[in-house]
């Protein structure tokens, strides 16, 4: 059985603070670590912690969400869900990856730019991924590019890991150019990431993807990604459609 950590979340919580900025409490014996939320590297060093503190504590349903609507994408075509070889992009510990497992896919290829999400990846779900890749998605070296080309990847999935840092859109769009045309896209985003009033950089970037020729859209859906700590609900969209062609230098040039 996992161990059961002690999480405490903060008493006098501020609203000024933004989601990335959450932190939470670990409390072993008389020492009490404060936590980041997005330190992910500190989180995956702790068997369960991260699956104890989103998925039981804070009720997170993003991967199955993401691989559901990915799934009814899917199957408005003659094609079937199981010959998808999929690149999940920020894979973490796994948790994505587990949740496409259930549906059945043809190869599971794992990326993420922390050497911890591997380390757990092994340590809590070895044998998930049929292959798994610690790199930078911004600066990625031509002997892992080729690497992760040799796979002939036709699905890039990315859940809770867009719009706060952790991905930016340079490395969004290197893996989306990653896989082939007409190939399947699946991702979840902030809601208000999608509000024409947010003008960053990765907020215009999803946006003019979504209604870009690059994006052939075949679900959108608005969902509650997780509970905040005070208990409320944070929705996200869910987003998936199939690659038309890859994104240009043009494209990304007029959102710098």
């Amino acid at each position: 059985m996992q161990k059961r950590h002690l999480i405490q979340f903060p008493q006098n919580w501020s609203d000024d603070l933004n989601q990335n900025e959450t932190y939470f409490y670990l409390i072993q014996g008389n020492e009490r670590q404060k936590i980041r939320f997005h330190d992910y590297d500190a989180i995956y060093k702790i068997p369960g912690l991260y699956e104890q503190l989103f998925y039981d504590r804070l009720k997170c349903q993003s991967p199955n969400k993401v691989s559901e609507i990915l799934r009814a994408a899917v199957a408005q075509t003659q094609e079937a869900f199981t010959e998808l070889r999929v690149l999940d992009l920020g894979a973490g510990n796994g948790m994505m990856g587990e949740a496409m497992k259930k549906f059945g896919v043809a190869r599971l290829v794992g990326a993420d730019i922390i050497p911890e999400a591997e380390t757990s990846l092994q340590r809590d779900r070895p044998g998930m991924y049929d292959a798994y890749y610690v790199a930078d998605f911004c600066n990625l070296n031509k002997q892992t590019e080729d690497d992760i080309a040799s796979w002939s990847l036709n699905c890039l999935t990315t859940v809770a890991a867009l719009g706060f840092g952790d991905i930016p859109p340079s490395a969004f769009f290197k893996a989306f150019n990653l896989i082939q045309d007409q190939g399947w896209v699946a991702f979840n985003i902030k809601e208000t990431f999608l509000d024409n009033q947010d003008q960053s950089g990765f907020s215009r970037a999803i946006r003019e993807l979504i209604f870009s020729d690059y994006l052939n859209l075949y679900h959108m859906e608005r969902y509650r990604h997780r509970l905040s700590i005070e208990g409320k609900p944070l929705y996200y969209f869910a987003v998936a459609g199939r690659k038309n062609n890859d994104v240009g230098p043009d494209f990304l040039k007029q959102l710098a």
